[in-house]
């Protein structure tokens, strides 16, 4: 059987813009894209989707009576999954997978606060349809008229990369032949953010040319940034003509963990992910690893640690784009899973601008991808050029 699947359209959203062009641009810049946020009760450090791209969330937001009372994050998943459905000549009966860490923070904190202050306990009448987590996929579904499954997840800071295993593995059964897969998430809001600054994890509210300061070994506290975004995908059976990239290995893995946020120093479950990946693609080596990388210090450095077990000597070159962008959640993975196809695209290696020695003169052939989330979930995604 072949094992091998293409993606053949991708679209996203995020500080960087939803041009691919400008995106790319965007990534040859040094300068990082993440601001400082004037919060009710604080100041905080976020990847903020731009006014120019706002409206055109809020176009689609007038575009239908419905689009009315839906959350962000499901609003940012229909506009990606339209751009991306676009470049692909696909029939109405292909599965949907959209997943988020948080889902509908933005209407779930609104509501909430809403019923916290009416004085007989009531809520909006929509409150539950549109905070559940399935009202993301069913609305990409239902927008896009297919017949297909649709499914909604969330495995918190895995989620996007969990979302193209589910698609690989519809695919590879035989249930479908084509599935769009993606995560969307809308938590730039002063609690998700307070939630952060209460693990200790969150980057300084000081001025700083660099406030996430993602596979700095060298860093003396956690600089965690949230960011917003949303990826839209299309994954097809085999390697088809128009794919712009090709999925070769697939891995994944979770470990015990000792405490809610922690996981272990070597990231067990970030060896046993990488190795699954390569033994699939019959491989021992990639060119390059885009890292999960949070931008913390026992994030970063056990990630790094699980890289020097599998690969040993032959480590591949490193790069993160949660410097830039900030970390959206369960939208990450697939946020980096694009970083890496441009870079196959382009064969231009992006390193982070503050982290000496990371550079190539090679081509960029194969390049893993690293996604983890609390709960030790761990996703290795191993893509190659077309």
């Amino acid at each position: 059987m072949n094992k091998k699947i293409s993606i053949t359209g991708l679209s996203s959203i995020s500080s960087l813009g939803s041009n691919p062009h400008e995106i790319w641009q965007r990534y040859l810049n040094r300068k990082s894209f993440v601001s400082l946020k004037q919060f009710e009760k604080f100041q905080a450090y976020v990847g903020a989707i731009s006014e120019v791209e706002n409206s055109k969330i809020n176009q689609l937001r007038a575009s239908d009576s419905k689009f009315k009372d839906l959350d962000r994050s499901v609003l940012l998943a229909m506009y990606v999954s339209r751009k991306a459905l676009k470049q692909v000549a696909w029939e109405s009966n292909f599965g949907v997978n959209f997943g988020s860490s948080r889902g509908a923070t933005e209407l779930f904190e609104k509501y909430y606060y809403e019923f916290r202050n009416n004085e007989y306990g009531k809520t909006a009448t929509l409150t539950s349809p549109t905070t559940t987590l399935g009202n993301i996929a069913s609305w990409v579904a239902q927008d896009l008229k297919t017949n297909g499954p649709d499914i909604s997840h969330s495995i918190t800071c895995s989620t996007g990369l969990h979302a193209v295993l589910n698609g690989v593995a519809w695919i590879r059964s035989g249930m479908s032949n084509t599935f769009l897969v993606g995560a969307s998430e809308a938590a730039n809001t002063e609690f998700t953010i307070a939630q952060m600054q209460a693990l200790k994890i969150y980057s300084a509210p000081k001025k700083a040319e660099y406030p996430c300061r993602a596979l700095d070994f060298e860093k003396k506290s956690n600089t965690m940034v949230l960011g917003e975004g949303a990826v839209a995908i299309c994954l097809e059976k085999g390697v088809s003509e128009n794919s712009i990239a090709v999925i070769e290995g697939v891995g994944y893995a979770t470990e015990m963990l000792k405490h809610n946020i922690s996981i272990s120093a070597n990231a067990d479950c970030f060896q046993k992910s990488m190795k699954m990946a390569l033994d699939e693609a019959n491989l021992s080596k990639v060119d390059a690893i885009v890292m999960h990388a949070p931008g913390t210090i026992k994030g970063d450095s056990s990630e790094y640690n699980a890289i020097v077990k599998v690969f040993e000597k032959e480590l591949p070159i490193l790069t993160t784009n949660k410097w830039k962008i900030g970390h959206t959640l369960g939208a990450s993975g697939l946020l980096s899973l694009e970083f890496a196809i441009l870079m196959m695209q382009y064969q231009q290696f992006i390193p982070v601008p503050f982290v000496e020695g990371m550079k190539t003169t090679k081509q960029l052939k194969k390049i893993m991808v690293n996604s983890v989330g609390f709960g030790g979930n761990a996703v290795s995604i191993l893509l190659s050029s077309k």
